[in-house]
């Protein structure tokens, strides 16, 4: 099978806008010199041809198969590369669509499987109605189930969520992008001088705040309007074995998470969202999550009543209600001293800066030792936030004040128990449990983890986490066994019982 006929014209368009902006200074500068321009023009044209004669024998030499138990690709223009991808490993089967895209009436479909950190397929690109049957088709092989044959696990869908306007307004408002702000710095050191020679009577001081204001409240709006570009007309399914989404206004997307491959799920609520009582859910898969973060987490729920994530979350993952544990008080005293020292520094640079410049701020030097107030309190909230569980089946973990996440793991998916304890945590005996999933990026803060608990409880509760896996693991093999035999009877059409 082939890739769609239109693929070579949105291939080269989009082939040819990337290095648009080199030809466009190329056609300019040699423009202004007699002779030139013209060449300049036959060079972009050959370049725009050269581009599109690539892309036609690219598409004519990419197919593509769906075989009973591979799907195989066939792609290359000076080598040959052959792939096959057995489905048992296919993890997610997504497809997108920008606006041009769906004015052509082709989509993008990629294919990931599991442990990779990057997408395995990628078809660029196929028809609508071809995207939707690969998704269908490969569904089916990966259920075992062969063409013509009777599934004995009749696919049936049932709507988990879907956003409202008021959830979507809501979301553009508490889910803001704070990584956009970063540009504020970059931008500030060009900004303010060109305002200070504009305006000579303001100075760097007086400039600054309404220039970062600005910059700000433009960051925050973008972030906004993103957030809400994103998830337009999100909906949730539930389908046999997996879940299904789909999502976008300007560019949109629609995909499987498939409920075995499932590492574990996040609950996450920021300040502001905590306040008005919202919440999201995420969906951690080992490998890449596609038109997600570019790691293994998908969003489930973008935003909803916490009450109404908490509920989807235990349809996922039937965790139950669970009692959070907090860590000693002695880690409350920990992240006070912590943030003292953060308090003198700053103080420290303000004093150098005022005595070995000829900066005057507008505000007296020591003015940072105020924050010392709020210590206390910034110390309790950390700590107050901080908590573990050990469920029936579930490893779950709640840390974050800004931004509170509370991670649910099945003690099955356990890949790696970590247990540290810095220089800092030994001098008041805390330590630190790593609970390390196949859907984790290396160990760090996307891990569920029991942060600074007592040294003596964190080898404990390792020990029993390593007991608990176990036992989990036999209980899950052998549930899997009795699903494949149920399976091969069906096929069969006879009983375990006759077996």
């Amino acid at each position: 099978m082939k890739l769609h006929p239109l693929s070579v014209v949105y291939r080269t368009g989009t082939a040819v806008a990337r290095f648009a902006w080199v030809l466009v200074i190329g056609v300019f500068s040699t423009s202004q010199l007699d002779g030139l321009g013209a060449g300049a023009f036959a060079l972009l044209a050959v370049a725009v041809l050269a581009v599109f004669a690539y892309q036609v024998v690219y598409v004519r030499r990419f197919d593509y198969e769906l075989t009973p138990g591979t799907f195989d690709l066939r792609s290359g223009v000076v080598s040959r590369r052959t792939r096959e991808i057995p489905y048992r490993r296919v993890q997610n089967v997504d497809v997108s669509r920008n606006v041009l895209q769906r004015a052509f009436g082709i989509a993008e479909l990629r294919i990931e499987t599991a442990g990779g950190g990057e997408t395995e397929a990628q078809l660029r690109y196929v028809s609508d109605d071809e995207a939707d049957r690969i998704q269908r088709e490969i569904g089916r092989l990966k259920r075992g189930v062969s063409e013509g044959e009777t599934d004995p696990e009749p696919e049936t869908t049932d709507e988990l969520f879907a956003i409202t306007a008021r959830e979507l307004l809501l979301l553009g408002v508490v889910r803001v992008d704070l990584r956009l702000l970063s540009f504020v710095t970059v931008l500030l050191p060009i900004v303010i001088p060109s305002v200070s020679e504009t305006f000579p009577l303001l100075d760097l001081y007086r400039a600054a705040p309404v220039v970062l204001g600005g910059l700000v409240a433009v960051a925050l709006v973008v972030s906004s309007v993103t957030a809400v570009a994103n998830y337009y007309g999100f909906e949730l399914h539930r389908g046999t074995d997996e879940l299904r989404y789909q999502r976008g206004l300007l560019q949109e997307y629609s995909g499987t998470i498939p409920l075995d491959k499932v590492q574990s799920v996040s609950v996450t609520e920021n300040a502001l969202a905590r306040r008005l009582g919202y919440a999201s859910l995420e969906v951690e898969t080992a490998g890449y999550a596609p038109g997600g973060n570019g790691e293994g987490s998908q969003s489930a729920v973008p935003l909803a009543r916490r009450e109404r994530v908490f509920d989807l979350a235990r349809s996922v993952e039937h965790f139950g209600e669970v009692s959070f544990q907090r860590p000693p008080r002695r880690a409350r005293t920990r992240y006070a001293v912590r943030y003292s020292l953060v308090v003198a520094f700053l103080t420290a640079v303000s004093v150098a800066v005022v005595r070995f410049t000829a900066i005057s701020p507008p505000i007296p030097a020591l003015s940072p030792l105020a924050l010392l107030v709020v210590v206390p309190v910034a110390a309790h909230l950390k700590w107050a936030n901080l908590g573990y569980a050990l469920a029936e089946d579930h490893f779950v973990a709640r840390e974050g004040f800004w931004t509170r996440t509370t991670r649910v793991v099945p003690y099955y998916r356990v890949q790696t128990l970590v247990e540290s304890a810095t220089a800092f945590q030994r001098r008041r005996d805390l330590a630190t449990l790593v609970v390390d999933t196949a859907g984790s990026q290396g160990f760090g803060a996307n891990d569920a983890r029991a942060l600074d608990i007592d040294a003596d409880r964190a080898n404990e509760l390792r020990r029993e986490l390593e007991g608990r896996f176990q036992s989990a693991l036999a209980e899950t093999r052998a549930a899997n066994e009795g699903r494949r035999r149920r399976r091969r009877s069906s096929a069969r059409g006879s009983t375990p019982a006759d077996d």
